[in-house]
């Protein structure tokens, strides 16, 4: 007999919806998936609503932390504390997204980050930064930032031993070519973004990285760059049409507080299955309000949302987010359904680190899913096979 079995209606992001059983066993493997009846894909409802709703595990390719763990400055037991927070709230797979850093600070914590790559904990690290605009630094620390370094990135890359898995760049950094041979060499993502660029200079970047065979992808779409203008379309309009090619993939923190619901819901428009959620989550995820940190930067929380402290007590550059990919999954799924939100939430991050993410609901296999209830909120965690709670890191 299993261990664990869940009813519900089951969304993978490729089928439709279909009300069904997953069984689990006890050492993690999912012993059955027996599918009923079709059923309307659920829109997010309170207690006493449609019923639990089972997704494939959601991946982020962009945070920076939560739980008071920082990944671009925690211990090693910081940022498993971290980690392990997000994987209990669904996000069963994630980069530790570094910022703006000195050689030797981004070596230091490569090395501390590297034992939660290699037993699974960590899908590997997004460095966002150095080689950034300062004018579009948003919660980088300008002393931190420089032009691109090609040298510079191959020893990082080199100290890391594959671990890296993608960078944030802006387009109009000295180098950028060298750093997309780079990133063409080693399998690294080319993220662009923190940019003043125009819309010529970012889709020739584009179009050069796609050429040497790079993933490219949009670093938090509209948020550090300018906005869009219709005489001065500039790197949000060049990301977007790629992203509409096929050619690149746009992130957006669809949390309510970077971006508005509406810019979010253009994006979707525009890019389809090539717009990805991420939470750019720091420290405070999880946490009360309160003073944190992001780098070397000092962070205050009010009302859930995190910007930079400053002198005057006037508000500051938002510095991070603070939700988690299922809170944006049932945000987003309240306009455009769970099987659109799996995909921008599992399906599409997933493919961009190489993963099937409903290998996890597959029988034999390690059981990775997510359970939803009735109000939307996850009650269950699979990661890897094993059973994750929230109460572990509560």
């Amino acid at each position: 007999m299993s261990a664990h079995v869940y009813r519900g209606t089951l969304v993978n992001g490729v089928d439709e919806p279909r009300v069904c059983e997953v069984a689990v066993d006890a050492d993690g493997t999912v012993a059955r998936v027996d599918l009923a009846e079709p059923a309307a894909d659920p829109a997010p409802a309170p207690a006493g609503g449609p019923g639990p709703v089972i997704t494939p595990g959601y991946v982020d390719v962009h945070n920076h932390g939560g739980a008071r763990g920082a990944f671009p400055t925690g211990t090693l037991e910081e940022c498993r504390r971290a980690a392990d927070y997000h994987r209990s709230q669904g996000t069963t797979r994630l980069l530790a997204s570094f910022v703006s850093g000195t050689e030797e600070e981004l070596t230091h914590q490569l090395g501390v980050i590297a034992p939660l790559v290699a037993d699974g904990t960590l899908a590997g690290v997004h460095l966002e930064g150095p080689f950034v605009n300062t004018e579009k630094c948003g919660a980088q620390a300008p002393d931190r930032i420089q032009d691109g370094d090609p040298e510079m990135f191959r020893r990082v890359l080199d100290a890391g031993e594959g671990i890296v898995r993608s960078i944030t760049f802006a387009p109009e950094t000295p180098n950028a070519r060298a750093l997309v041979d780079l990133c063409a060499e080693r399998g690294v993502i080319v993220s662009l973004g923190h940019t003043m660029a125009d819309y010529g200079t970012t889709a020739e970047v584009v179009d050069y990285a796609v050429e040497r065979g790079a993933t490219v992808t949009a670093t938090h779409l509209f948020n550090a760059m300018p906005p869009l203008h219709h005489r001065k379309p500039g790197a949000v309009a060049a990301l977007l049409a790629t992203a509409s090619a096929g050619r690149a993939v746009v992130e957006v923190i669809g949390d309510g507080v970077h971006l508005a619901d509406g810019t979010v819901d253009l994006c979707a428009a525009a890019a389809g299955d090539n717009m990805v959620l991420v939470t750019d989550a720091m420290e405070a995820t999880g946490m009360p309000d309160g003073s944190y940190v992001l780098g070397p930067l000092e962070v205050v929380v009010e009302g859930g949302v995190a910007r930079l402290a400053t002198t005057d007590g006037t508000p500051g550059a938002i510095a991070g987010g603070t939700s988690t990919l299922a809170r944006q999954v049932t945000r987003f799924a309240a306009r455009h359904g769970y099987t659109r939100a799996v995909r921008a939430a599992s399906l599409r991050p997933g493919r961009l680190l190489g993963l099937d993410q409903n290998e996890g609901l597959h029988v034999g296999n390690a059981a990775e899913f997510v359970v939803l209830d009735a109000a939307a909120h996850v009650s269950e965690v699979f990661a890897a096979g094993r059973r994750l709670t929230a109460s572990e890191t509560d």
